[in-house]
């Protein structure tokens, strides 16, 4: 199985939530709740949940109430994280404790939140489908790590030989990721689409000037064109509640939505350590994800840096993502013509864009505005069109 079969398959079923609470009208109504969404197994008692786990049935996210006869929630919790086939499982204490000591204790044994009683319906709702995403999420990189462990013990040799098969490994590893984020996402769209042919063009067109010829020589264009759609993949990490907020976010939600760019930088990194070899996709893709918001005067996050210190991969990046930021209509905005989105990139030479490429940009931005046309946000197009 491929990885972004593996991945189509983990995001398309249903969770198994498990549920552990003393009180049948508690269970009813966790059932009632969550079983449009999930498949809710409910249980009585902590026996009964390690007899399911016991089994070896799937587990997607543990609700487990805290205050249960023997064993109560905390030593149940923390008999979970001391097992390796449940340390990974996220749990979310239901209680009807609120000191400050209790949250610490629980914090202690492993919990990776608390829902408080009495349960507010949307509530349990969202921090369920958030922890769900959230498990699907490290399920599929853990999928993913072993499926590379068996391709890199297998094939090792063989693709040091064929490029085309590195090359395939890439794609599927971008299809898998690119899913994965448009679960999460929805409404961008054709964004990772368009904005893989924005930095395709401006890097074809900027490997004519002198300054970056080098640097983009060879299959250096096609490789940056693959890259750039792991450009947002840090977002799998930020908070529904502020990844899906229909208008502005408030400066503190705008602070957690930077942190896009370590968490896609870091998940980079750790595929660049499992396949320990030297790679120029996931080089520029780390580069990408990481530095894509740097600004060439310094204003930019997350480090400050400016000039030829950002990745000449990042300054493309940064051209392709606003000019499609600006045009594109999302639910609580409505796209700016193209013209005026070249009148604001023009503003921003200098300071926001590296002077060359935004010089280059004004001379082909009528290619930026067919390929907008050709992938507009009318219907999901197949990764690599």
């Amino acid at each position: 199985m491929t990885a972004f079969a593996m991945s189509r398959l983990l995001v398309a079923d249903k969770a198994d939530v498990l549920v552990v609470d003393d009180q049948p009208e508690n269970l009813h109504m966790l059932v009632e709740t969550l079983s449009e969404e999930c498949v809710v197994h409910p249980f009585i008692d902590a026996g009964g949940l390690m007899a399911y786990l016991d089994s070896g049935r799937p587990a997607d996210l543990i609700l487990l109430d805290v205050m249960m006869p023997p064993p109560d929630g905390f030593e149940t919790c923390h008999a979970l994280r001391a097992r390796p086939d449940t340390a990974e499982i996220p749990i979310v204490f239901l209680t009807s404790l609120d000191s400050s000591a209790d949250e610490e204790r629980g914090l202690e044994v492993g919990a990776d939140d608390y829902i408080t009683k009495p349960f507010a319906i949307p509530v349990v709702k969202a921090r369920v489908r958030h922890h769900v995403r959230a498990s699907r999420a490290a399920r599929i990189i853990r999928e993913m790590n072993e499926w590379l462990d068996e391709r890199v013990e297998e094939r090792t040799a063989e693709l040091r030989r064929k490029n085309l098969e590195l090359r395939l490994s890439h794609e599927a590893t971008v299809g898998a990721l690119s899913t994965l984020l448009e679960t999460r996402d929805s409404d961008t769209g054709n964004h990772i689409h368009r904005t893989q042919h924005y930095v395709r063009e401006l890097a074809q067109n900027a490997r004519r000037h002198p300054d970056f010829a080098v640097a983009l020589e060879g299959e250096t264009v096609e490789t940056l064109y693959r890259a750039a759609a792991l450009h947002d993949i840090g977002k799998v990490a930020i908070p529904d509640s502020i990844l899906l907020k229909p208008g502005r976010l408030t400066a503190e939600e705008f602070d957690k939505m930077k942190t896009h760019t370590d968490h896609g930088r870091n998940a980079i990194a750790s595929a660049e350590a499992i396949l320990g070899t030297h790679d120029n996709f996931l080089a520029h893709a780390r580069n990408i994800a990481y530095s894509h918001h740097e600004r060439w005067d310094g204003g930019g996050y997350p480090s400050g840096i400016k000039g030829e210190r950002i990745p000449l991969s990042a300054r493309l990046m940064a051209v392709a993502d606003v000019y499609d930021a600006l045009v594109s209509s999302r639910p609580y905005k409505a796209g700016q013509p193209h013209e005026k989105a070249v009148a604001i990139l023009r503003d921003g030479r200098g300071t926001h864009f590296d002077p060359r490429l935004l010089d280059i940009f004004l001379d082909i931005h009528g290619s930026f505005a067919d390929i907008a046309e050709r992938f507009a946000d009318t219907e999901k197009v197949p990764l690599g069109v």
